[in-house]
């Protein structure tokens, strides 16, 4: 085994992020030890896509750390792949389907390297393998919500990256594309990859990952799904809200079933 294998995957350490000097985040440790699917999940202005964007550096710390591979963040941007939310995207940008995956390329040519040949078969590999290859001189505007979701999802293949950082990928799209996006994740994680996915459908957690992080401004819980993704930790998470809290019942009955 090597010495980078025995490293955790992602570890944060004291985390704690406020804007304008209001904390959303507080205190955050968390740690994941292999290769696994990890579902962010809490309620609305629980502070999911900070936490995404605080580890990724987008927004600044008022404490705390952040490694991965044992290296800090700023070193293992080539390790690293990250799908936005749809909303945070300039759709109208004239950039085509293909151009928009060629720039998962960037972090390992350089910004004074032009793609090459080899790098435009390896997008159009990405492309199909989320299904859309034929769509490669399409402009993004033109593309349906999930197509749009593809083309970002064949980007951060692009960047054969160790760990992917996913922003609610699933919102908004059709049952075809999602179960794309959930094959796909199933093969990164048999590939070793490592996968956190802010996520808001509690019904289809316990199919979709092996870990789950429970957030509501702190971290709630974190672990193994089977034994976190509790009624009990949902409640602390969501305020003990009937809706959540029926669905969570929902998504454990199915567990059980499986």
């Amino acid at each position: 085994m090597s010495d980078a294998s025995k490293l955790p995957v992602l570890e944060i350490h004291d985390m704690t992020v406020a804007y304008h000097r209001k904390p959303v985040l507080w205190n955050i440790d968390l740690k994941i030890e292999r290769p696994s699917l990890v579902g962010i999940l809490g309620p609305n202005g629980a502070g999911k896509s900070t936490l995404v964007k605080a580890i990724l550096g987008l927004v600044p710390l008022v404490s705390g750390q952040v490694t991965v591979l044992g290296r800090p963040v700023g070193q293992a941007r080539r390790l690293i792949g990250y799908v936005p939310q749809r909303e945070s995207v300039d759709w109208e940008f004239p950039v085509s389907v293909l151009d928009v995956v060629l720039m998962g390329t960037y972090g390992r040519l350089g910004w004074f390297r032009r793609p090459g040949r080899n790098d435009r078969t390896w997008a159009r590999e990405c492309l199909a393998r989320v299904g859309i290859a034929e769509l490669a001189g399409r402009q993004i505007g033109q593309l349906s919500g999930g197509q749009q979701q593809r083309t970002f999802l064949a980007r951060a293949l692009a960047q054969r990256a160790e760990i992917y950082f996913m922003d609610e990928p699933m919102a908004g799209v059709d049952a075809a594309t999602e179960r794309v996006i959930f094959q796909l994740l199933a093969e990164l994680r048999e590939d070793g990859k490592t996968v956190l996915v802010v996520h808001h459908d509690l019904r289809t957690v316990p199919a979709y990952f092996d870990q789950v992080a429970l957030l509501n401004m702190r971290l709630v819980a974190s672990g193994a799904t089977e034994s976190t993704f509790t009624k009990e930790n949902l409640q602390k998470t969501y305020g003990g809200r009937l809706s959540v809290l029926e669905t969570a019942g929902e998504a454990l009955a199915a567990r059980e079933r499986i």
